[in-house]
């Protein structure tokens, strides 16, 4: 913590001071308690409860030097809201988010943390959907309207997931869908083949404190079908100073009902945990393996505490007026509840 205007702490000096004068007087007055003759009403005002008279001025003066404090204009070391910032979310709605060892099913659990998450972002952050399985699709650009993303991720269920798991190709359309939005687009773009390719020099990992863009990838399998290798969608977002921040949904035991080949089977759909690993650490994100709905929901819950934020310096003057007043209060109404009364 820090304050604007420390020079003001100086009136904390009142507050030993007042100790000392109501010190002396409590030593005045104990000199004239004999002639107080009826001792028998003496005792039934004190009662033992000589304690009880401190309270009341020992809340004063504590408020009187919270009060102090806001004076001075507190300041608390905090993540504020980053201006620019971007935060592009990337949905697998392959065949295999239909499993049911996250239930209700894996797409189901990762739309109700989608959701969670956008209520935990700052009001001011832009964010982007993208849903993919064998193509990447834009759901929405990035924007601050939250009504719009939710209603996008409402309907992210609805697209075609029949046709694979494009891991590498959903990144690199996240790249560009987060370059176009921070104002920056040298970092990707076409070999004319539907590929899409990086023209720029190798750099170190991307920081999540440096990076107006952020990348929340989710998929629960490994890569079946694209142009791009993960890693190859890896490395765009790291020359493009992009983190990816990888999250890794279902269990070993998850299995999925339908039509392969012709034939009606029930296959296994592990998730890929190595593979979204090697892309966090590739990109300087993070990690998140989740093998049910909570956890699904907790890494979402964080993420949206932490992305599109910086660390920076926030007033706590309000704390301080709030603490105050409580303080004053309680003092009155101790005082009023233990005040002396002749019976």
């Amino acid at each position: 913590m820090s304050f604007e205007r420390p020079f003001l702490l100086l009136a904390l000096l009142a507050v030993p001071v007042a100790v000392g004068l109501y010190l002396l007087a409590e030593r005045r007055r104990s000199r004239y308690a004999v002639t107080f003759t009826n001792l028998d009403v003496l005792a039934a005002v004190a009662g033992g409860r000589n304690w009880r008279r401190l309270v009341p001025p020992a809340l004063a003066l504590l408020a009187f030097a919270v009060l102090a404090g806001a004076l001075a204009r507190p300041h608390v070391d905090t993540l504020v809201p980053r201006e620019r910032a971007t935060v592009i979310l990337v949905v697998d709605v392959s065949r295999s988010m239909h499993a049911e060892d996250v239930a209700p099913t894996r797409l189901a659990a990762a739309q109700e943390a989608v959701r969670t998450f956008l209520d935990r972002v700052p009001p001011r952050l832009r964010v982007g959907l993208i849903a993919f399985a064998g193509d990447p699709q834009v759901a929405s650009p990035p924007t601050t309207d939250r009504e719009l993303l939710r209603a996008s991720v409402d309907s992210i269920d609805l697209f075609p997931g029949y046709s694979g798991t494009a891991i590498g190709d959903a990144l690199a359309l996240a790249v560009e869908l987060a370059e176009q939005a921070t104002g920056d687009g040298s970092g990707t773009g076409g070999d004319g083949d539907g590929q899409t390719i990086a023209y720029r020099t190798a750099a170190p990992a991307p920081s999540a404190a440096d990076s107006v863009a952020s990348i929340l990838f989710l998929s629960d399998g490994s890569q079946t079908r694209g142009f791009l290798e993960p890693l190859q969608g890896a490395e765009l977002a790291r020359t493009a100073g992009i983190p990816v921040y990888t999250i890794s949904l279902g269990t070993q035991e998850g299995t999925v009902t339908g039509n392969f080949g012709g034939f009606q089977q029930t296959i296994p759909v592990p998730p890929d945990p190595v593979t979204l690993n090697a892309i966090a650490e590739e990109t300087g994100g993070k990690f998140f393996a989740a093998r049910d709905a909570g956890a699904l929901e907790a890494a979402y819950a964080e993420l949206g505490s932490s992305l599109g934020r910086e660390p920076g310096r926030r007033e706590a003057t309000a704390w301080f007026l709030a603490a105050a007043a409580g303080l004053l209060t309680a003092a009155l109404l101790f005082g009023a509840l233990w005040s002396p009364r002749l019976p």
